[in-house]
């Protein structure tokens, strides 16, 4: 299946440890409160969390994320950033 996608969104996907199944720490939901007080949305899933936002607010959203995330005690935190342009499946 091919997905269209705007040319100027990027994906960021994102995992926040210590990881504690179905109990997300104040590390974790200090992160996505982050995220959306800038202007992303997360999709919260059990193993990592995806945020898609236009590619000039994603550095302001890692920034965010990451200075939450370890503020309330994450002991490390995972990314992958990926351009959704044109071609992108």
């Amino acid at each position: 299946m091919i997905v269209s996608y705007d040319p100027d969104v990027q994906q960021l996907e994102f995992f926040v440890e210590p990881f504690s199944e179905g109990q997300p720490g104040p590390h974790v939901t200090a992160a996505i409160a982050a995220v959306e007080e800038v202007g992303g949305t997360v999709e919260f899933g059990p193993f990592s969390s995806i945020c898609r936002a236009e590619d000039d607010r994603m550095p302001v959203i890692v920034s965010s994320l990451l200075t939450a995330a370890f503020a309330y005690g994450a002991a490390s935190v995972r990314l992958s950033v990926d351009q959704l342009g044109e071609g992108s499946q």
